[in-house]
């Protein structure tokens, strides 16, 4: 068992062998080359023995986060180790049918084409760029980077803020499993990398960041028209329904608040609940955030105490929590709000800080539109009974909702992950992720020897496609008939008119 060199300033030299983005893009796209003709089957086998190292180096993965709202190993182990391992077994028992090539059935296939049949396959594009993000640095690079692998592409690496040594960490695991180290080179964290990187010529970028970085990319991306998919900003919803269970809701928001200092894309952000239910919810949520496993305190940016004072100064009130430290308070405990609105600035930003807001709703139909005046869907949750609460999901404009609980059913490495609006476009993780780090190529195989199409025209031939119009599509089966009986005259006028100008070339010929 060898030890993972996370700390050490500079990558080794078997995981990062270039100075530069346009050294490493070329390197990766040469090393891609040679890895997309290995069968997918060899690219699972390698899966199989990364998930055998993040095993044995479990110890070492955690001592390689260095995210500061992080609660200790336990959170990391949870949130991100565990949650990778079930990725890569996801992966091991899935690729196979996801990527191999399709052909689609003979239903639905059009009568003048029988003797067509049509291939889906999946390739890979080349080289990705992968931008990761600081707050969880294990998970989310290295189900990114599992999947674009597995798909045959090669990976470039920009780890978020801090996060060099975890993605470091992830490297070192995957090349010790037997992974040529040219595949996934790691850029510095600096943004200006994000742009060296797509002038040297990836293929594709995937994102996790904010809405403001989404639009720099995306700016970058223009010029050569690169796909990307962006996993950008949240403020999530949550919709608490008559007849949910308080209790319940009241813990998995405090969870929410929590969990890595609520930095978490899909944190709670605003919880719309009917008047009748504001007071208890509120009653029982701050009796969750006084217990010792909700006490911690957070640094936050002068922008979020700018947006909570804000907020306060617009008739919101603290039912608990708070800024502390004075009038330049840049420090917060778990903190939730009630008398807030859904105009206010604090409801429609990316607070990236353990802040949730209860709003008033006099419906359930009233909160739809209420978190429709928000700029992201990233995700959202919905508190009711089961049925109900999962006709009432089937509303809400968000990329992926979570019926009773908060945040953890999101690590289900089969669910595919993505927003709408702000929060961006595309799908990663699952088996919609996978595809999507593939491009789609149809093949479509002419077996007819018959090429109708390649003939000159007759004077029957609108007569005859009429007829098959008809037949085909027609109302009933009396206009079916009809353009049976349509085509037949028209077959038979088109034969006998071939016959003669047949008959009228040879006779002008001779």
């Amino acid at each position: 068992m060898y030890a993972l060199d996370v700390r050490a300033t500079q990558a080794p030299e078997d995981v990062s062998r270039h100075d530069d983005a346009a050294a490493q893009v070329a390197a990766a796209r040469a090393a891609q080359v040679r890895w997309r003709r290995t069968s997918l089957r060899e690219r699972l086998r390698w899966v199989r023995e990364v998930r055998r190292q993040i095993v044995e180096h479990a110890a070492q993965l955690v001592d390689s986060v260095e995210f500061p709202s992080r609660r200790g190993p336990l959170e990391t182990l949870s949130a991100e180790i565990l949650p990778l391992a079930d990725a890569c077994r996801f992966l091991e028992q899935t690729a196979v049918k996801t990527l191999v090539p399709r052909r689609l059935s003979r239903r639905g296939r059009p009568l003048w084409l029988q003797r067509v049949s049509v291939e889906l396959q999946r390739e890979p594009f080349g080289v990705v760029l992968i931008v990761g993000a600081a707050n969880y640095p294990l998970l989310l690079m290295g189900v990114h980077a599992l999947q674009g692998l597995v798909a045959g592409n090669a990976v470039v690496l920009k780890p978020g803020r801090g996060a060099t040594p975890a993605t470091r960490a992830l490297v070192q695991v995957m090349t010790a499993a037997g992974l040529d180290p040219a595949l996934v080179p790691i850029l510095p964290e600096e943004p200006s990398s994000v742009e060296a990187a797509v002038r040297a010529g990836v293929h594709k970028v995937v994102l996790t960041g904010s809405a403001d970085t989404g639009r720099r990319v995306q700016t970058l991306l223009a010029d050569t028209l690169t796909p990307a998919t962006m996993e950008l900003s949240g403020c999530d919803a949550v919709f608490v329904l008559d007849g949910a269970d308080l209790h319940r809701v009241a813990r998995c928001l405090a969870f929410g608040l929590r969990l890595n200092g609520s930095a978490t894309c899909i944190a709670p952000r605003r919880v719309f609940v009917t008047p009748r239910l504001v007071q208890e919810l509120a009653q029982l949520l701050q009796a969750e955030l006084v217990k010792p496993e909700n006490d911690l305190t957070v640094p936050v940016t002068p922008a979020t105490a700018r947006l909570l004072n804000e907020a306060l100064d617009a008739g919101a009130t603290v039912v608990a929590g708070g800024l502390t430290g004075g009038d330049d308070a840049t420090v917060l405990k778990p903190t939730f709000l009630s008398g807030a609105s859904p105009e206010m600035r604090l409801l429609q930003s990316d607070v990236f800080a353990p802040i949730t807001s209860l709003v008033a709703v006099p419906s359930s139909q009233a909160a739809l539109k209420a978190n429709d005046q928000c700029p992201y869907a990233l995700g959202a949750a919905v508190f009711g009974e089961d049925a109900l609460a999962a006709d009432f999901a089937k509303q809400i404009d968000a990329g992926c909702i979570v019926i009773n609980d908060l945040i953890a059913p999101t690590a289900d490495p089969r669910a595919p992950f993505g927003g709408r609006k702000q929060s961006g476009f595309g799908v990663t993780r699952g088996s919609a992720g996978l595809e999507d780090m593939t491009q789609l190529k149809t093949v479509i195989h002419q077996r007819a020897k018959w090429l109708p199409h390649l003939d000159p025209p007759t004077p029957y031939d609108q007569e005859l496609l009429t007829g098959l119009l008809q037949m085909t599509h027609g109302r009933g089966w009396r206009a079916k008939l009809a353009g049976l009986g349509a085509m037949a005259r028209a077959a038979s006028r088109q034969y006998s008119w071939k016959q003669q100008t047949t008959k009228k070339e040879q006779d002008d010929d001779s």
